[in-house]
């Protein structure tokens, strides 16, 4: 089907353009919107007739859009939304959902202005651009969380951060890890020396080691002499 477009459509031309677009997206948005005219005899002298007029509203559209583009360029709405441990939502976040957080937050956009090739399906922080008219757009960004204070967190972290979990041990492991600590704590503890003990030990042992010391430095001619002296006193004792 061939239209007049009386805007301009993005991906598609500018005003007074004549386009082939499909029959359903015709009648189901660009005619019922007035975006467009049926390619018609009558309807492109209607055009011609009143292009001025249209150009003029047009232009002044587009002026007052620029003054407010610099107030909604890099706005940031939150939205609230059930999900996964992944991040995966319950649902989607479509340009409705954009449009009334935007509006809730002071801006009035349309959810016809907002322009998404696809619902949003994740939490984190998502570009989402916005048609204040069809030559001004602007991009804001939909912060998905689960609650307000997952929404600041994924501002300052820049997008979405999956929660921390450790690895929990299975009732097995828990049990022998019980095992084992009881088994520990019913073997006896190997005696330790007491202090005094082990100070009156280190003389003997110094005085011992320096006695053999001494005989390995003894002459041997010497030896049998005091091997002999040795065995007398040990008779004389027995007796």
């Amino acid at each position: 089907m061939d239209v007049i477009l009386l805007q301009r459509i993005e991906k598609l031309g500018q005003m007074g353009e004549v386009v082939k677009v499909k029959p359903g997206f015709a009648r189901n948005y660009l005619l019922p919107q007035k975006k467009a005219l049926r390619a018609t005899d009558a309807n492109r002298a209607r055009f011609e007739k009143q292009r001025a007029q249209l150009e003029a509203i047009n232009l002044s559209r587009r002026e007052e859009a620029q003054k407010i583009s610099g107030k909604v360029e890099g706005l940031t709405v939150v939205i609230i939304r059930q999900a996964g441990e992944t991040g995966h939502l319950y649902g989607s976040v479509s340009p409705r959902d954009v449009a009334a957080a935007a509006t809730t937050g002071g801006v009035t956009i349309e959810r016809s202005q907002v322009l998404m090739d696809r619902p949003i399906k994740m939490l984190g922080l998502h570009p989402v651009r916005v048609a204040l008219h069809p030559e001004v757009v602007v991009t804001i960004t939909a912060n998905v969380a689960k609650s307000e204070e997952e929404a600041q967190i994924q501002k300052k972290a820049g997008g979405f951060v999956p929660p921390t979990t450790e690895e929990q041990p299975s009732l097995d492991e828990v049990l022998a890890q019980a095992d084992e600590a009881a088994a520990g704590e019913a073997e006896p503890a190997e005696a330790e020396p007491k202090a005094e003990e082990a100070a009156e030990a280190k003389p003997k042992k110094k005085a011992k080691a320096e006695k053999a010391a001494k005989a390995e430095a003894e002459p041997a001619a010497e030896k049998p002499k005091r091997e002999k002296k040795t065995k007398a006193k040990k008779a004389e004792s027995d007796d």
